[in-house]
């Protein structure tokens, strides 16, 4: 683990690792957007690897592609996806240049700027769940694909950035298999949380879409 100052943003070779490493190295990090209306920081409690060409659940699995382009590095970077025409994600691009590999940011407590976030959340039914699983996180946040490439290992001044912050125990980290993918993906305990927090989102199985006659 890389020992930094609680506020200190974390350097590029932090993000310049093997997914599997970097993953639960995230959680208990601070998650900082910077926007117009002010600043939000977001304290991550649950993430999911991806590691590209190994890996079937990964937007990268079957090579590069304009959607994907920006996983392949270099590290650091975000990469915003807009799913099932509607919700937006927040991943963070790891592991050499060239090798496309990403963490999804999954849940999060909400440290500062909740304000902001309610205005954004208005279904959510108390705090806890205003970043509680990825299309809500992505949304409190105000990301989109704006954002999509922004360097998060720039400076003060970006709009997406990770500081140190406070990571867990090591005893407090569970894993296991992803949310929502099937096929041959789905078996990999790629998905990372901290035990007990209130703000991890619940787990759910793939399930297949029916198709329509």
């Amino acid at each position: 683990m890389i020992e930094r100052p609680d506020g200190t943003p974390l350097p590029r070779n932090f993000f310049d690792r093997p997914v599997l490493e970097v993953a639960p190295d995230l959680l208990g990090r601070t998650l900082v957007r910077r926007t117009a209306e002010g600043t939000i920081e977001l304290r991550l409690t649950e993430v999911e690897a991806y590691a590209g060409d190994i890996d079937p659940g990964s937007h990268a699995f079957r090579g590069r592609t304009a959607r994907n382009d920006v996983m392949f590095g270099p590290p650091g970077h975000a990469y915003v996806y807009f799913t099932y025409g509607m919700w937006h994600c927040l991943n963070l691009v790891c592991g050499p240049v060239g090798r496309a590999s990403g963490v999804l940011l999954r849940a999060g407590e909400i440290l500062s700027g909740a304000e902001q976030v309610r205005k954004r959340r208005l279904s959510a039914r108390n705090d806890k769940e205003l970043a509680k699983g990825p299309a809500r996180l992505a949304t409190g946040l105000g990301v989109d694909r704006a954002l999509n490439g922004t360097d998060v290992c720039s400076g003060h001044d970006a709009p997406l950035s990770i500081l140190t912050g406070t990571p867990p125990p090591s005893d407090l980290v569970r894993n296991g298999p992803r949310t929502g993918v099937g096929g041959d993906g789905a078996p990999h305990p790629w998905r990372y949380w901290i035990d007990g927090d209130p703000t991890v989102s619940p787990y759910r199985a793939h399930t297949p879409r029916r198709r329509t006659t």
